[in-house]
């Protein structure tokens, strides 16, 4: 390798380097952000979530009481909450 090309090398690696440190100092979040979604909140802060299909907003400490006393039923347990048959995959060519 001649002198050229090892000084390209290196100044190509330099400038990515620069590059990238710059663009994620831009693009990541502020570390007070980060830390405040690392505590969890409590169940009677969170606001309602509307479900949509008309059943409107509904407390989150209702949502997870529905869940507790029906929970999902196991994959493959047949009757309704399994799985859906998986898709028929057909040759889609020419």
């Amino acid at each position: 390798m001649n002198k050229e090309s090892l000084i390209f090398l290196a100044a190509s690696l330099a400038v990515t380097v620069a590059v990238s440190a710059v663009g994620f100092s831009l693009a990541a979040m502020p570390r007070a952000t980060v830390e405040a979604a690392k505590q969890p909140a409590a169940a009677e802060t969170l606001p309602d979530v509307d479900i949509g299909g008309g059943f409107g907003k509904v407390s989150v400490i209702e949502l997870v009481g529905f869940y507790i006393e029906n929970p999902p039923a196991p994959k493959g347990s047949g009757g309704s909450g399994g799985d859906a048959a998986p898709a028929v995959k057909r040759f889609g060519g020419c």
